[in-house]
């Protein structure tokens, strides 16, 4: 059973499809207020891992326990949602014909449906959590604007912050740098940095300039489980990782 300041606890992980074991006896602990980049060849089982978090995809055996004591693997994907589990995709999926501020309104509340949430005033308390958002995402002087007018980048940002609306302890974000600018991409290391501050983060990246920035532990996937773990510099410089992920 995991410790209690675990946010994230996986022992003995494995799930198979159509025979092949795409997750194979992952073990895998975060702690809270961590933020931990994972790396791996493609099909490592980064994507396979997230799925099995965020209860799209069942385990065949073993543990997976979120903030102490809740055990994932009787959850439905729509009841983590709630938990306080959010996660990013690679592609932004934002409200393109919104405003940024409605973007972030309409994820602030949720499940109550477009239309009552842009005709409903906003309380003072909204107001500010939404001011905070958009400080913490670099958009305060682009809240008034469509969210189709805003850069690649930009839109990373705004789904990141309309992640952070859902005020989730941990968020799991697949790629968030692919396709950015260099300036954008160094914004964004400081951006989940901050967040990171106060939240728990999980960053799948194949930018290895971007995972040095970032500064954290990092856990490389292969074949489905952990090959190496530890800072940037240990990792890159094991030789199955070079020969594996690194050195192609």
């Amino acid at each position: 059973m995991p410790r209690t300041d675990t946010i994230l606890y996986l022992d003995g992980v494995s799930v198979a499809f159509d025979g092949f074991k795409a997750i194979n006896n992952l073990s895998l602990v975060l702690d809270k207020g961590e933020m931990r980049a994972i790396i791996g060849p493609n099909g490592a089982g980064k994507t396979t891992m997230m799925d099995i978090i965020t209860g799209k995809t069942k385990p065949d055996t073993g543990e997976v326990f979120f903030n102490g004591s809740i055990d994932l693997t009787q959850h439905d994907e729509a009841d983590i949602a709630t938990m306080g589990i959010g996660r990013k995709f690679q592609k932004p999926t934002v409200f393109e014909s919104h405003t940024v501020e409605d973007n972030l309104l309409l994820a602030l509340k949720g499940q109550r449906g477009i239309f009552p949430t842009l005709f409903h005033r906003k309380s003072s308390e909204e107001k500010a959590r939404i001011g905070e958002i958009l400080a913490t995402i670099r958009l305060e002087d682009r809240r008034q604007d469509f969210a189709e007018n805003l850069s690649h980048g930009q839109k990373q940002w705004l789904e990141i912050g309309m992640l952070l609306a859902q005020d989730p302890k941990l968020l799991l974000v697949d790629e968030p740098v692919a396709g950015m600018t260099d300036a954008e991409t160094a914004e964004t290391a400081r951006l989940l940095r901050e967040i990171a501050r106060t939240h728990s983060v999980v960053v799948v990246e194949h930018d290895m300039h971007f995972v040095r920035e970032l500064d954290v532990k990092v856990t490389c996937l292969h074949e489905g489980s952990v090959l190496s773990e530890g800072s940037l510099d240990f990792v890159s410089s094991d030789e199955r990782v070079v020969e594996v992920y690194l050195g192609r």
